[in-house]
């Protein structure tokens, strides 16, 4: 299995996503791919979680496309602030989260050793 296959799971889905990420006005979909690029960092590593993150912001921008909103008034002033909100959502499996559990485990067997 390889990596991107463990990270995003069903092909079939990845492949959807980015089929509807292709068909956003340009603008859109360049944002869409610079949020994609940075979440995949600090997002989730289970499949399904990744893929439910990534067709919510797909679901996202398709709608703003629609109704006419400009990018920035989605992502406002502070792109990364969006990034990290949306991704706030999508935590309970991303590294970040399992890195602050093992931190805050640590600390408490520390305090209460000895």
């Amino acid at each position: 299995m390889s990596i991107l296959t463990k990270m995003i799971g069903d092909k079939r889905r990845w492949r959807e996503y980015k089929a509807r990420v292709r068909r956003l006005p340009d603008n859109y979909r360049t944002a869409v791919e610079a949020i994609e690029h940075y979440v995949m960092y600090f997002g989730p590593t289970d499949g399904d979680s990744v893929m439910s993150m990534f067709e919510d912001l797909a679901d996202r921008f398709e709608k703003a496309a629609a109704d006419g909103t400009p990018i920035d008034g989605i992502v406002g002033e502070d792109p990364v602030a969006y990034a990290d909100a949306f991704l706030q959502n999508y935590q309970s499996g991303g590294w970040v989260t399992r890195q602050r559990a093992k931190l805050t485990k640590k600390i408490a067997l520390a305090a209460h050793a000895g």
